[in-house]
């Protein structure tokens, strides 16, 4: 990490919380070691808060939104401030990707990627700030009947690790827009870049209490957070086991909540489709970001008819495949999170109740310590199979065949989750067929992802979660509606 400071007009950042407008290490003085997925090296340190951080970071958010400095700028202020901070991210782009990429392992041109859409977040919201209108009611006569969104107060927002920068411009920047108040708890395996940006923030002028950071671990700062009776409203992306908690946690203190839980999302390859677009899509949509990705594409259904072409082609390129070192420009396949994540993916394919079709490897030279695992594929798979079934959260990918339309919808939605599908055919009215009877938030037609997607309303069904994030669907969740009814006469 040595080599990161030199090289970066970035500072390190230090084990210390933002709360009201000030870094402050953890009350309690606890600090807890970052590990570099890389190496599997200790390269910083981060407060290791608890209850009484979070209270301090509330009661601030608290101030900031009544009366203080944040509660006084229009809606057009907001967002010039949100503007001059995306415009920041991206001046310090590059020291911000090797930053990402130490921290959470991805590939560096994956992490650059992530910085532009993370400063899209921060411009298309700043943009949208002034244009969240009301609406008139036309009521009984002698009434005038105005309907008013606005902000919810102070809202909660707990990232998880996989996309530290983007899910800070995701979950806070829709909050901002709208004039909430937000403390943030990242994710402890890594939340470098967004204590990073913060700072940033800090220095743009936005005003003490608007943003509040606070680090730790998710079963104690986060529980606080998700607990915590001074908060309006909750955004949570992470398990599904974890956002059962956060919901019930929400019931008890009677606010609402979005929950992003991730998917076990279908790609369905119909016997027209291009091939040649379709492939290179199929591998990169589990490979990405190490397989640890919620939308991530695990599953590929093959009509039968094409069935073998399309597994010789997959195991091929699968097997050209390898982890390496993520902060190399050719990577495609970095290291996973930590040594936990990677015993988990492990373990999953050591246990698969499928044949292993093709395997890639890890790279020769790449750090020993580093939590490595090569990508697998598995099939032809039982659609009711473990490995078809349930999130791995790494490179693994589930090719189940299908025979015709009624029956690859029916494989497509047949798991706990609903968040992402995609299809690949020629038939334009098998699109459109296909794209309404999927149970799921976003379905891509001859694609998959759309380069963060920033405009477009996202978020699941079923156990994937509820509520919707990005696109002004964000806005929505992120405010509430007053009515107001004048009897003039």
């Amino acid at each position: 990490m040595k080599d990161f400071v030199k090289m970066s007009n970035l500072s390190l950042p230090e084990p210390l919380n933002l709360i009201g407008g000030e870094w402050k290490p953890a009350a309690s003085g606890a600090e807890m070691d970052v590990i570099s997925p890389i190496d599997g090296e200790v390269f910083a340190r981060i407060a290791d808060s608890d209850k009484a951080d979070i209270d301090a970071a509330v009661a601030a958010a608290r101030d900031a939104f009544e009366g203080g400095a944040w509660s006084e700028l229009t809606a057009a202020e907001r967002g010039r401030l949100m503007i001059r901070l995306s415009e920041r991210i991206l001046e310090n782009a590059e020291d911000l990707a090797q930053l990402e990429t130490r921290d959470n392992g991805k590939p560096i041109t994956q992490a650059r990627a992530d910085m532009k859409v993370t400063a899209r977040y921060f411009e298309y919201y700043g943009g949208a700030a002034d244009k969240v209108h009301g609406e008139v009611i036309p009521f009984q006569r002698g009434y005038n009947v105005e309907m008013h969104r606005e902000p919810h107060g102070v809202t909660g927002h707990i990232i998880p690790w996989n996309y530290p920068a983007q899910m800070f411009g995701r979950s806070v920047a829709p909050a901002l827009a709208m004039g909430n108040a937000t403390v943030l708890k990242p994710a402890e395996d890594a939340c470098m870049t967004a204590l990073a940006i913060a700072r940033m923030a800090c220095d743009l002028g936005f005003p003490p209490g608007a943003i509040n950071i606070v680090t730790g671990r998710g079963e104690v700062a986060g529980q606080a957070l998700a607990d915590h009776p001074g908060i309006d409203f909750i955004s949570f992306t992470g398990s599904p086991e974890v956002g059962q908690i956060i919901q019930q946690s929400a019931a008890r203190n009677f606010i609402g909540c979005t929950l992003e839980l991730g998917g076990k999302s279908p790609q369905i390859v119909f016997d027209d489709a291009d091939l040649g677009a379709a492939l290179p899509v199929l591998v990169n949509a589990v490979i990405q970001n190490g397989g640890q990705t919620c939308s991530a594409g695990t599953r590929v259904l093959i009509q039968r008819g094409i069935f073998d072409e399309v597994c010789g082609l997959l195991k091929a390129q699968f097997e050209g495949v390898s982890a390496e070192a993520s902060d190399h420009d050719d990577a495609k396949l970095g290291p996973l999170i930590s040594a936990k994540q990677k015993s988990r993916v492990e373990t999953y394919i050591d246990e698969a109740d499928a044949p292993l079709m093709a395997r890639g490897r890890i790279k020769d030279g790449a750090p020993e310590n580093g939590f490595y695992v090569a990508p697998a594929i598995f099939g032809p798979c039982d659609p009711k199979s473990k490995i078809a079934q349930e999130e791995v959260f790494g490179p693994v990918l589930s090719i189940i065949p299908f025979d015709d339309e009624k029956d690859a919808i029916s494989i497509a939605n047949g798991t706990e989750y609903g968040l992402v599908a995609a299809i690949w055919t020629r038939d334009g009215g098998r699109q459109q067929r296909v794209a309404k009877a999927m149970r799921c938030g976003q379905v891509f037609i001859n694609g998959y992802g759309a380069g963060g997607g920033v405009e477009l309303p996202f978020g699941g069904v079923r156990k994937s979660g509820h509520g919707r994030e990005k696109g002004f669907a964000a806005l929505h969740e992120f405010s509430t509606i007053k009515t107001i009814v004048n009897n003039h006469g």
